[in-house]
Order: structure tokens, then C-alpha cells, then sequence
């Protein structure tokens, strides 16, 4: 990386629903902004400057998933409901291309994606919502199967969620948003995963 990249990084460090026409997921709330470097997979900088991979939110209940960074692209399916986290894996100025929670790569339009900080439970089970960081502390809550619950942050294996007066912690490994490791490959084109190329958690 360059310096004047990583004089960037540092000033930086500072400072599932899938539809081919039709299908939706359970929602419970919204919101992960984890960083890698400003710069993209093969080195390059970010046309945004900001990290990639990074964390953002579907903010469209009718995002449209495309082959490619342009509107002259084929549509492969339509994104809903919102809040939906998707992992910025590559970037243009005006599009992300991004990883879904079933691991499927695609590109969605800047406009169509919220900075706001999420996690999915992408498992078919509650997962526990806890009063610490802890198996043994409090149970506060569940999270039910394919929903989504607003995040502040990630650490120690845990994930800070909070839905309207709820605060608590659920285990990392059992929710889609927190990882700071690139769940796809950038370079893969558009399109489903196969299923031994979708993300492990």
C-alpha cells in the first residue's frame, strides 16, 4: 500500500431476502462499518476512499441486483425488504458490488444502500440475546430465524444489538454482519453462489 494510502487509513481510523420476483425476509430492526484499507482487491484505491470490504445496509425495498456496475446490465433479481446487511466487497463511484447473506455476489446502485449497521441471523433457530459477553449472562431476548436487529459494534466474539429499548449481546458466529474478513470473492461475477462458495460463520 502506499503511504499516501496508509496516511488515509490512518486519518480514517481516527475520525435476505433475494427476489427474482417475489420472495421476502423477517425484519426486527436495522444498522457494521468495519474497515479493511481504502483501497480495492487488486490494490487499486477506493473511488470513495472509504474501506472495502465494509459494511452497509439495503435501504430500498426494491433493490435491483445487477451483472455489472451500470444500468445497462441485466437485473438478476430484486433486493427486499430493507434493511438487509450486504458486505461491500468492490466498488465504482456510483455502484457497490456487494455479498448477500446467502453469499451471492451482485452490484446495487450507491443510491440504494444506507451506512447504517446491521446483523442477520441466517440460521433457522433464535439466537440468544444476553445481557454481557458471556453464555452465562442474563438472557434478555431471541433473536428469531432470518431476522435483522440493529448493530453497534462487534468485539470479543459478541454483537451489540439493540432493538427500540433492548440492548444486548448475541454470539458473532451466528449472524451475518460482523465478520471483517471479505465473505466473497471480488472477483467472482455476479450471481448465486454455489454452495460451497457461500459464507461461514
Amino acid at each position: 500500500m502506499s503511504s499516501k494510502a496508509v496516511a488515509l487509513f490512518q486519518r480514517l481510523l481516527r475520525s435476505l431476502s433475494r427476489r427474482p420476483v417475489g420472495v421476502t425476509l423477517a425484519v426486527v430492526g436495522m444498522a457494521l462499518v468495519v474497515g479493511a484499507a481504502s483501497a480495492m482487491p487488486d490494490g487499486r484505491p477506493t473511488p470513495t476512499r472509504q474501506p472495502v470490504p465494509r459494511w452497509l445496509t439495503l435501504k430500498s425495498s426494491e433493490a435491483r441486483a445487477r451483472m455489472g456496475p451500470g444500468l445497462d446490465y441485466r437485473i438478476l433479481w430484486i433486493y427486499g425488504p430493507a434493511g438487509v446487511p450486504v458486505q461491500v466487497i468492490a466498488e465504482t463511484r456510483e455502484w457497490r458490488k456487494i455479498c448477500d447473506p446467502d453469499g451471492a455476489v451482485a452490484w446495487v446502485h450507491r443510491s440504494v444502500v444506507s451506512s447504517r449497521r446491521a446483523v442477520f441471523n441466517t440460521s433457522n433457530h433464535e439466537l440468544p440475546i444476553r445481557a454481557g459477553k458471556s453464555d452465562t449472562a442474563p438472557l434478555r431476548a431471541r433473536l428469531a430465524p432470518r431476522s435483522i436487529v440493529a448493530v453497534n459494534d462487534c468485539e470479543d466474539g459478541w454483537c451489540e444489538v439493540r432493538a427500540r429499548r433492548l440492548r444486548g449481546w448475541t454470539p458473532q458466529a451466528g449472524v451475518f454482519g460482523g465478520e471483517t474478513r471479505a465473505l466473497c470473492d471480488a472477483s467472482r461475477p455476479a450471481g448465486l453462489a454455489p454452495p460451497a462458495a457461500r459464507p461461514s460463520r
